[in-house]
């Protein structure tokens, strides 16, 4: 039972696999490589215009500017909207309130306080206690029964306008009206609403026994049966249609996809590696060969020359010098600087001064 093993190669995969690997793998040769070509270029132009243009720009350029302008924004917010107002609170308002509540503290204390105790206790204490004694006499003796009286007589008037009518009204007129429709609603339900109700119950059982029952049946029956011999071979046909398109040909057009892609990848690669190597025999090798053997010789021959001939018209002006003037000449102070502040240059003849002691001794 070898059910699981794959048929041999020679077998093959049928006729519908290879009609239709063969278009796939055309087509993702004239379509999917050069895409791959175009994205690796513009992939590999991105990355050096952003190395060489885009990153430099924005860390030599634009975030110093950034820094600078986000410097002097701060500082004029500060100058406008923060130091003036601190200096404000701090140099005026402060010591403008700490005065302000000293004054208070020695007003309250000293004059406030002793004012106020000796008017309590000489004018408003006694008036309090005066007042005190006279409310508590006039409440006990006149508004007491003054307030029982009118509150008699609120009541016995509410009663007579609000509650009387009203209980007079519910007591003689509602109820027995009420009474009445009670029993003109209970004949009504027993010999009108009843019947009605249990002709209508039996003429809903009929409906339902001899009509909706055997109707709902055969809808029942009916979808019992499209369902088994319709929708269900139906459904199983699609799904052997969906297997064996995803089997035959979705899947083989998907590997030739991928091997293509693959394939367009390292190809790009290969070629890549190759327009490197032509640019480097052709372009990159050649200059560097003339730059080590032929401009860097060429320069430090230029550069010998150009010393040589700088010291000669140095000796020159200074002999010139001396012939028309008797003096000893005055070196650069750029020799000096060379020479590390002696008084002759590098590549020159030492000087009169140097020489004229040894004459005179």
């Amino acid at each position: 039972m070898d059910m699981d093993k794959r048929p041999p190669a020679d077998g093959g995969d049928g006729c519908l696999v290879g009609v239709i690997r063969i278009p796939v793998k055309i087509v993702a040769l004239l379509v999917v490589l050069p895409v791959r070509v175009i994205w690796d270029l513009l992939a590999a132009a991105g990355r050096a215009v952003h190395r060489r243009v885009l990153g430099p720009l924005y860390v030599h350029v634009l975030q110093p500017l950034l820094r600078a302008l986000g410097w002097i924004l701060t500082t004029l917010l500060k100058l406008v909207f923060v130091w003036p107002w601190l200096g404000l609170w701090r140099y005026v308002i402060v010591p403008v309130g700490q005065g302000v509540a000293w004054l208070g503290r020695g007003a309250y204390e000293h004059l406030l306080a002793p004012a106020g105790r000796i008017l309590w206790t000489s004018v408003l204490g006694p008036l309090g206690r005066a007042l005190a004694w006279i409310g508590r006499g006039g409440v006990r003796y006149l508004l007491a029964p003054l307030a029982k009286g009118v509150t008699r007589t609120l009541w016995v008037l509410g009663m007579t306008l609000f509650v009387w009518p009203w209980v007079g009204l519910w007591r003689y007129v509602l109820a027995p009206v009420g009474r009445g429709i009670a029993w003109l609603a209970a004949a009504v339900y027993q010999y009108v609403l009843t019947p009605v109700g249990h002709a209508l119950l039996w003429l809903a059982l009929a409906v339902h026994q001899y009509l909706l029952r055997p109707a709902g049946l055969g809808i029942a029956w009916l979808a019992a049966a499209v369902y088994r011999y319709l929708l269900r071979p139906v459904g199983l046909g699609v799904a052997w249609l969906a297997v064996t398109l995803y089997r035959y040909v979705l899947t083989p057009a998907g590997q030739v996809l991928l091997w293509a892609w693959h394939v367009a990848g390292r190809l790009t690669a290969a070629l890549w590696r190759g327009l490197k190597w032509v640019g480097w025999v052709l372009v990159g090798w050649p200059a560097s060969r003339i730059y080590r053997h032929v401009l860097t010789p060429a320069g430090r021959a230029l550069r010998e020359v150009w010393r040589s001939a700088r010291a000669a018209v140095r000796e020159a002006r200074a002999t010139v010098r001396r012939a028309l003037l008797g003096t000893p000449p005055v070196e650069p102070a750029r020799s000096r600087a060379r020479t590390l502040g002696s008084t002759t240059a590098a590549d020159a003849a030492p000087a009169d001064e140097i020489s004229r002691p040894r004459r005179q001794g």
